[in-house]
């Protein structure tokens, strides 16, 4: 988990070429050997960032935004896909289509998969620009949309850890707030990942593992070697409470 303080508009290729270095160093720093994909929307889809990928041997997938050049590449697939669903009456119908692009400011043309869907509202068109092979299909639905899982953690750490709360005048501030924050998150992830996978809450968010695991009433008797804690007898999550003290905690229960 990376927070960084900046500023509230689209960042340039060189900025994000700048964290993918920082981030992707360090994960290649504790495992050299491991094969790294990227995710992101098209705030990322920057040529910058896919040089250094590809220069670096990193795999990407980015959102892609559309212009003309893409949308006469897929009209006639677009008109043909408007005429079936007008003809089967259907609320929604899905192509897809792997395209072959450059951009005038890029030195090599790169492999562009769409997604084409028409609805009686109209049609909509998202692309994706990707190092992968496969079928359009599987890069939009399975690897593209796969990323949903990874951006409800970073709704975590804003929405249920209140990381959103930089109000200080001084930026350096703020950021050490972010970091703050960024330190409960592991804490609060680090706890999950403690429980059990067999139990509810191992899958938990982090808002109710605060109601259930951290804001509840105990008497808490601190002694020379370890500290107990002791849990009203109608506590629901007694067990799951001793479980994850034992497995936190070096001496045990």
């Amino acid at each position: 988990m990376a927070v960084i303080l900046r500023e509230g508009k689209t960042p340039a290729g060189r900025e994000v070429r700048t964290v993918l270095k920082h981030v992707i160093g360090r994960i290649r720093g504790h495992w050299p050997e491991v094969r790294i994909l990227v995710r992101g929307d098209s705030h990322y889809g920057r040529v910058e960032a896919m040089e250094w990928c590809e220069e670096h041997g990193v795999d990407y997938i980015f959102g892609f935004g559309g212009n003309a050049v893409l949308k006469a590449m897929t009209q006639e697939a677009a008109d043909v896909l408007c005429v079936e669903r007008a003809a089967r009456a259907a609320a929604k119908l899905r192509s897809f289509a792997t395209l072959s692009y450059g951009a005038k400011g890029w030195n090599k043309e790169r492999c562009i998969a769409a997604r084409i869907e028409a609805t009686p509202n109209g049609l909509d068109i998202r692309y994706v620009v990707t190092s992968l092979n496969g079928t359009a299909k599987h890069l939009y639905e399975t690897v593209y949309c796969g990323r949903g899982r990874c951006e409800n953690f970073i709704k975590w750490h804003k929405a249920q850890l209140a990381s959103d709360r930089t109000s200080c005048r001084d930026p350096k501030a703020n950021q050490f707030r972010l970091i703050l924050h960024t330190a409960a998150y592991w804490l609060m992830l680090t706890a999950r990942n403690a429980i059990a996978k067999r139990l509810p809450l191992a899958v938990a968010e982090f808002a109710t593992l605060r109601l259930r695991l951290i804001k509840i009433a105990a008497r808490v008797i601190e002694g020379t070697a370890r500290i107990r804690v002791h849990l009203p007898t109608a506590c629901p999550d007694r067990a799951v409470f001793r479980q994850l003290a034992g497995r936190l905690c070096a001496a045990g229960p």
